[in-house]
């Protein structure tokens, strides 16, 4: 019997049990994997709260690495043996194996450990659509990230000064200062002790920034729209602190002519070439040591309570994995 992270109604990290569960043989278009390591993102907080509704009894997790035990009826893209990773696919990945449809699955080069694609495929993805498809940017520009020291903002830091945009992040303390700074962060605010939206201003000689990226949602709202210049952009791509408000049209006139967006990684990623192509970038500079992936916390699969606890405390640092 394989084991799995599964909940049976919606909550706090409580909810979360950890069950037998039976696998069975992959059908049509299908395929069996033994995961070598799973990825912990905010967003799998959203199903087990409800924010994202899934029928129940549910798995958990949407990330993961490892090794293709078996193909179904139909499958001729991956073979038995061959190192896979994915994200975005059916709830179910805290677990030690599974099925799962064959086309969610991202062949990863020799070079990357399972535990580093498991940490990154969702995060790394994120940034390339983030940087290489909502906006073009261009060397020389200057751009405002929240969470800087979160799993994307040390990916996004790093991919950011490779293209030569400057990225001023915001973080809650000295020490996620540091690290993001150590990761590619030309300046760092720490937003507890000061105010966001006039330290860009600083910074920018009073023009604010083209563009925001804002994963933390309600609490930063205001103050990502406030840091923006004239005809700037806010992509506002997670929710941490919760959703961000109703959004009053005039008043983005009055601040500039801005732009909001709400993009969503499944978007993205959803035709294969387009896929393979933000993966093939991203893996590219793994691979050679262009962009370095932290993983600063490891947990095992049935201590996914105190692992959700952790991220929900702001605690973490970086991605977080479970060894399987």
């Amino acid at each position: 019997m394989a084991k799995a992270i599964r909940f049976h109604e919606t909550g706090g990290p409580e909810v979360l049990r950890w069950e037998s569960v039976e696998v069975g043989e992959p059908g049509p278009g299908e395929v069996r994997i033994r995961h070598g390591a799973v990825g912990l993102n905010f967003a799998d907080t959203y199903f087990r709260t409800g924010l994202y509704p899934a029928p129940l009894p549910a798995g958990m997790g949407v990330e993961a690495a490892g090794v293709v035990e078996a193909v179904g009826p139909g499958v001729t893209a991956f073979s038995e043996g061959d190192r896979v990773t994915y994200t975005g696919s059916p709830l179910g990945a805290y677990s030690t194996e599974r099925v799962m449809p064959v086309e969610h699955l991202i062949a990863i080069p020799d070079e990357i450990a399972f535990e580093t694609a498991a940490a990154m495929t969702m995060r790394g993805l994120t940034t390339s659509y983030l940087l290489r498809r909502i906006h073009p940017l261009k060397s020389g520009d200057t751009v405002l990230l929240h969470a800087a020291a979160g799993g994307v903002g040390l990916i996004f830091s790093q991919w950011a000064k490779l293209l030569g945009v400057n990225v001023i992040g915001t973080v809650s303390t000295d020490e996620k200062a540091a690290v993001a700074r150590a990761h590619g962060c030309s300046e760092v605010i720490v937003y507890t002790r000061e105010n966001v939206a006039e330290r860009v201003r600083e910074l920018t000689d009073g023009r604010g920034v083209p563009v925001v990226y804002d994963s933390i949602g309600a609490s930063t709202f205001q103050s990502s729209l406030d840091s923006l210049a004239r005809r700037g952009l806010l992509v506002a791509f997670g929710t941490a602190s919760g959703p961000i408000p109703p959004i009053d049209a005039m008043q983005l006139a009055v601040k500039g002519s801005l732009f909001v967006t709400r993009p969503a990684l499944a978007d993205y990623i959803a035709d294969p070439a387009e896929r393979a192509e933000l993966a093939g970038e991203l893996f590219g500079h793994v691979a050679a040591g262009r962009i370095k992936i932290e993983i600063n916390q490891r947990y095992e699969l049935a201590d996914a309570e105190q692992a959700h606890r952790d991220l929900e405390s702001g605690i973490s640092i970086g991605s977080s994995v479970f060894s399987v």
